[in-house]
């Protein structure tokens, strides 16, 4: 197999660097991320809401048991595009830092600091031999002491906050649509109808209410809440 001159094996190993400065093991992670399924997170006043779609190719599979968005603790909600099982592991080890948060401090764990926490644990697969870095892109919403908190990490162990993102495939083309109905004077209900309606236009499939998963925090509860299917087809009546 030829290899170019700009790569020449450098995607080889994780730790070495090509001449013009990339790891080419962890661009391949953030590949890796553009063909899992599209999630959009927005955050407005009243809370955050976190979509995901869930598009199956197979007839066989039962759409309703698989979960794209998740309770971290009962302020904070999560959602993953990439590989499912890093996706998994990595919600895992959040869940067990912000029961260890509750125990050490007897409060909920703030929404940044478990962000930074885990974005310290992706980073740190980037830099150590006979590893590999994780292939998923995390959004972390919820509600602590600042108000509403939206943040997305990366493979590469960088994390960034945002009032509207998306992560998988498709992810320009939603932010684009993002980009130009988002208000931050929007209702929640506003919000989580926005976050449908561009999972609906961007798939190359007719979406139903069962193929997507959708959670919300409300910022006066502060509570993790998962949307009813009824609720779905309600709100997917309205685009």
């Amino acid at each position: 197999m030829a290899f170019s001159p700009a790569m020449m094996g450098y995607d080889r190993a994780l730790t070495v660097f090509s001449p013009d400065g990339r790891l080419y093991q962890v661009q391949y992670a953030f590949e890796a991320v553009k063909q899992g399924w599209s999630t959009v997170g927005i955050k407005v006043k009243q809370g955050v809401v976190l979509a995901a779609e869930k598009a199956i190719t197979k007839s066989l599979v039962d759409v309703v048991s698989i979960e794209k968005v998740s309770a971290i603790d009962s302020h904070i909600a999560v959602s993953f595009a990439g590989f499912g099982g890093d996706g998994r592991i990595l919600i895992e080890y959040a869940r067990q830092l912000a029961v260890s948060h509750r125990l050490t401090y007897g409060e909920p764990i703030p929404i940044e600091y478990l962000t930074k926490q885990i974005s310290d644990l992706k980073q740190a697969y980037t830099q150590h031999g006979g590893v590999r870095p994780f292939g998923v892109s995390l959004l972390i919403g919820g509600i602590d002491e600042t108000g509403p908190q939206l943040f997305k990490t990366d493979p590469a162990g960088q994390y960034f906050g945002y009032f509207a993102t998306s992560i998988g495939r498709g992810e320009s083309a939603i932010e684009e649509k993002l980009e130009k109905s988002y208000r931050q004077d929007m209702s929640l209900e506003d919000a989580t109808v926005l976050a449908l309606k561009v999972l609906k236009e961007s798939s190359d499939q007719e979406l139903k209410a069962v193929n997507f998963d959708v959670a919300l925090v409300d910022a006066e509860k502060k509570e993790y809440r998962k949307l009813y299917l009824e609720e779905i087809e309600s709100l997917l009546k309205k685009i």
